[in-house]
C-alpha cells in the first residue's frame, strides 16, 4: 500500500464519523485510539513484543462486539486508559469516545480491523497524521505552521549526521518523531548484537518536545509502536523554547515556520494554552520574535561540545536584519563550526514556495578564534522543480549532496557545480552577515520553456507577498504607526 493509498483508505473513514458530525480534529483523534489499539495488538501478535496496554482495555476485548454492549465497553475502556500513567497516560490523556450512534462506532472499527496496519512499508501514523493535514488542510484552525518535513530529506539529513551510539539524539520540534524514527533505524545498524547497548538505544537516547497536545499523542504512538522509550514516553508537550533544559549529543529538527507566534491549543483540561511571543533567557544572546532564530539560539544553547545538529530553517534565518538576525549569524559562524548549508528547492513541503535551507554544524569548546573555516554550501535549489504530487522528493535526488558531504571525511570534501565552499574571512565581511549566498544561473530567468510549473509559480509569489507583507508590519510595528 502506498502512501497515498493509505492516506485515501483512512480518509474515506472520514466519511462514516462526518455523518456523526464530528470535526475534523476530533476525527483524527478517534481514528488515532482505534488505529493505536489494533496497531498494538498486531505488534503483540505478529512480532511477539509485549503489550503494556492494561489487560482488558485491548483491540481484543472490544473489537468483537457491536451496537450499545459496544459503546458501552469502548466508553469504559477509553476512561480506564485516561487513569494510566506512562506510555499509556501520555497517549490517551483527555481521551473519550465522540461517537454518538454505536453503528457507526462499529462500521469503523470494522474497517480498522480488516487491515494488517503495522505490516505496511510506510509510516502509519506519520503518513496519516500528515496526509490528513494536507488532505484537509483549509478545515485546520491552527497548526497552519507545521511544515512537515519529506521522508527522504529526513533520511539524507540522518545519513550525513551520523548520529553516534552512546550519545543523545533530540527534537525540540519533533511532530510525528519523523527524525527521531529514522535516527533509531540508522543508528540501530552499528550495534552489533550487544544487548545492553540495544536496550540503551531504544529506552535512552531518543526525546522529543511538541507544543501541540494531538502530536505529541501521535508521536507516542509511533515510538511505542517502534519499540523505542522505556516506562515513560520519550515524547513530552512543552514549549521547547520556554527554558534552556539540558544538553544532547545531536538535535535533528525542522522548527515551525512562520516569524511570529499565533499559536493556539487547548489543552486535556480545557485550558487555553499559548505560545510565547517572544523569549527572555539568559542565554540567549538576542531577545527577537522571530520564532525561528529562536529556536535556532536554543539549539545552539543546548548542543553538546562536538555535538552535531542539522536544523531545517527558512531562508529569512541567512538574510533578516537587524540585531538579532546579523548577532545570531556572526555567533553561529564565530562560536560553532557552522560547516555546511544545504538549499532545499520549492515545491517539497506541504505549504507550496516554503524556502528552506538545513544547516549543518558543530558545538565546539570556547576559543580565541573563529570556529568555522569554510562553509560549504549545496544548492539544491536552483533549477530543481519539486510537487508534492506530479514529482515528489525522492531519496536518490539528494545522492549528489550525500556524496558531497562526506560524512566522517569532511577534510576530503571538493568543490563541484552545486557545491561550493566559502572562506571565514569572506562571510563575516558580507553585508549584515548576509548568509544568502546563490551562484548558479537561474534558466527559468532567460528560458521560457523552462519555467516551473504555474502553481510553483503562484505559489513562489504569494510566498514572497507573505513574507513582504511580514516585513512591512515589522516596520510599522518599529515605528509605532
Amino acid at each position: 500500500m502506498t502512501r497515498e493509498d493509505l492516506v485515501a483508505k483512512v480518509w474515506n473513514m472520514a466519511h462514516v464519523l462526518r455523518e456523526e458530525g464530528i470535526s475534523y480534529g476530533d476525527y483524527l483523534e478517534q481514528i488515532t485510539y482505534l488505529l493505536f489499539l489494533k496497531m498494538d495488538e498486531e505488534r503483540e501478535s505478529l512480532l511477539g513484543e509485549p503489550s503494556r496496554v492494561p489487560k482488558g482495555c485491548r483491540w481484543a476485548d472490544f473489537a468483537h462486539l457491536t451496537g450499545e454492549a459496544l459503546e458501552s465497553r469502548y466508553n469504559d475502556i477509553l476512561k480506564e486508559l485516561v487513569k494510566t500513567s506512562g506510555f499509556m497516560g501520555t497517549i490517551f490523556k483527555g481521551a473519550q469516545n465522540k461517537f454518538n450512534n454505536p453503528a457507526r462506532l462499529t462500521k469503523v472499527i470494522s474497517l480498522i480491523g480488516a487491515e494488517a496496519w503495522l505490516g505496511l512499508k510506510v509510516d502509519v501514523k506519520g503518513e496519516i497524521y500528515e496526509g490528513l493535514l494536507e488532505k484537509n488542510a483549509s478545515e485546520v484552525a491552527s497548526g497552519a505552521g507545521q511544515y512537515f518535513t519529506p521522508r527522504p530529506l529526513i533520511d539524507a539529513i540522518v545519513e550525513v549526521v551520523d548520529p553516534p551510539l552512546g550519545k543523545t539524539v533530540h527534537d525540540p520540534a519533533c511532530g510525528t518523531s519523523g527524525f527521531l524514527l529514522s535516527a533509531y533505524e540508522h543508528m540501530k545498524t552499528k550495534v552489533s548484537g550487544d544487548k545492553e547497548q540495544a536496550r540503551q538505544l531504544r529506552e535512552q537516547t531518543f526525546s522529543g518536545t511538541d507544543i501541540v497536545q494531538d502530536v505529541v499523542r501521535l508521536s507516542s504512538m509511533n515510538m511505542y509502536l517502534h519499540g523505542i522509550g522505556g516506562d515513560e514516553s520519550p515524547v513530552t508537550r512543552a514549549d521547547a523554547l520556554s527554558k534552556r533544559g539540558t544538553s544532547y549529543g545531536t538535535i535533528l529538527t525542522n522548527p515551525p515556520f512562520g516569524k511570529k507566534s499565533s499559536f493556539k491549543d487547548i489543552g486535556a483540561n480545557g485550558e487555553v494554552v499559548t505560545e510565547t511571543e517572544s523569549y527572555e533567557r539568559e542565554d540567549f544572546k538576542y531577545t527577537t520574535s522571530n520564532k525561528q532564530l529562536n529556536f535556532l539560539q536554543h539549539i545552539m544553547s543546548t548542543l553538546e561540545t562536538n555535538g552535531e545538529a542539522g536544523v531545517v530553517l527558512p531562508d529569512n534565518v541567512l538574510f533578516e536584519a537587524g540585531s538579532a538576525g546579523e548577532g545570531i549569524r556572526k555567533r553561529l559562524l564565530e562560536q560553532f563550526d557552522f560547516h555546511t548549508l544545504l538549499r532545499l528547492p520549492t515545491g517539497i513541503f506541504y505549504k507550496p514556495g516554503v524556502k528552506a535551507n538545513v544547516l549543518f554544524f558543530t558545538a565546539k569548546a570556547a576559543s580565541k578564534t573563529a570556529q568555522t573555516e569554510k562553509l560549504w554550501i549545496y544548492d539544491f535549489r536552483t533549477n530543481k522543480h519539486f510537487t508534492l504530487k506530479k514529482n515528489g522528493l525522492r531519496r536518490t535526488d539528494l545522492d549528489d549532496f550525500v556524496g558531497c558531504y562526506k560524512s566522517g571525511e569532511r577534510h576530503k570534501r571538493v568543490e563541484s557545480e552545486r557545491f561550493k565552499a566559502f572562506d571565514y574571512d569572506d562571510l563575516i565581511a558580507r553585508d549584515k552577515t548576509n548568509l544568502d549566498i546563490f551562484w548558479l544561473k537561474d534558466d527559468s530567468l532567460e528560458d521560457v520553456d523552462a519555467l516551473p510549473p504555474p502553481d510553483i509559480i503562484a505559489a513562489d509569489i504569494v510566498e514572497n507577498l507573505r513574507e513582504a507583507l511580514e516585513h512591512f508590519t515589522e516596520v510599522e510595528e518599529a515605528l509605532d504607526l
